[in-house]
């Protein structure tokens, strides 16, 4: 009874924290994004420029029909530079954009979001976009020379953390399947790179999930970071054999969820208990949703695992 009563009150916890991700208005009139060729160095272009239609005709709909979020962030999507490699308005939205030449990177990094992230906050600071140019812009700072390109990657449907979704892995498992689907479509493009994936809050979940299927490809880094656990009992159960790195601010209150699994509710161990097994970076005392905030301790950690640059990694 005590692991159900704990259950209980890490969903109430997560249901009093709030959600900044409602259902998109008029999301039912956007249309599906067109068919585009699998991803592969030959095709990265035509994907680029497919999806930057896809994301005009998401314009055209949402001017038409009068949403106000839609109408107002999705012409910042469309800036010269920006390149997607997918987008879906539908719902509350989906988008994975590159920062960087995915071409001639050494290193990759994917950033996988937790709840709340939409197409509508996607460039808000602590959010997924806002978040992963923060990410470049320090690891560009911490290694000039370093050829780096990092993915913001909207590419599963995130969580309300309003909703029941968000203490079951049910999202995580769709996640992890378009996770594995893009990372083996990035190796295609870009062979020789080696990847990190920089995994928060419930994207630590889709990571966990991810890991396995991801064992053939060069995974080096996977940071878990304001993570409610992974439903695994420890990092060896992820079956990677990336170096598994954890870290949670102090001023996360994630600290106060209890790490139960009950009837699939929850996601079990601890990724910074010692006996997760994984190596704890020092993640600073900033809040949940502050760990790519630029000038962070957090940032520079997380920018240097991007970078496989682990000896230079503060410790926990």
């Amino acid at each position: 009874m005590p692991r159900v009563r704990k259950a209980a009150a890490a969903a109430l916890l997560l249901t009093a924290t709030g959600s900044t991700g409602t259902a998109a208005a008029h999301a039912e009139v956007y249309a599906a994004p067109r068919t585009t060729p699998e991803l592969s160095a030959a095709t990265l272009d035509a994907r680029y420029q497919a999806t930057r239609g896809d994301i005009a005709r998401a314009l055209a709909t949402a001017e038409r029909v009068h949403d106000g979020d839609r109408t107002r962030v999705l012409p910042s999507f469309l800036a010269e530079g920006r390149r997607f490699l997918s987008f879906d308005p539908r719902g509350d939205g989906r988008a994975v954009e590159v920062i960087g030449d995915l071409e001639r990177a050494d290193r990759i990094a994917v950033v996988v979001p937790g709840a709340d992230n939409t197409l509508t906050n996607y460039d808000d600071p602590k959010f997924v976009g806002g978040d992963t140019r923060a990410l470049y812009r320090q690891a560009r700072a911490n290694s000039p020379g370093e050829r780096i390109a990092v993915i913001a990657w909207l590419g599963y449907d995130s969580p309300s953390t309003l909703s029941p979704g968000v203490l079951s892995a049910g999202d995580a498992d769709d996640g992890a399947r378009n996770l594995e689907r893009l990372l083996t479509g990035v190796h295609r493009v870009n062979g020789r790179a080696r990847f990190a994936l920089l995994c928060h809050s419930y994207g630590s979940v889709v990571c966990a999930k991810a890991a396995r299927p991801l064992a053939s490809l060069p995974v080096d880094d996977i940071a878990l970071y304001g993570s409610p656990g992974t439903t695994k009992d420890d990092a060896a159960g992820l079956g990677t054999s990336a170096r598994v790195w954890a870290g949670r601010a102090k001023g996360d209150w994630m600290r106060f969820v209890p790490n139960v699994r009950v009837a699939g509710q929850g996601f079990g161990a601890d990724p910074v208990s010692s006996g997760f097994g994984a190596l704890r970076f020092d993640a600073g005392t900033g809040p949940h949703s502050g760990y790519l905030k630029p000038g962070s301790l957090a940032l520079r950690n997380l920018a240097l695992i991007a970078l496989g640059r682990a000896a230079e990694v503060t410790r926990a």
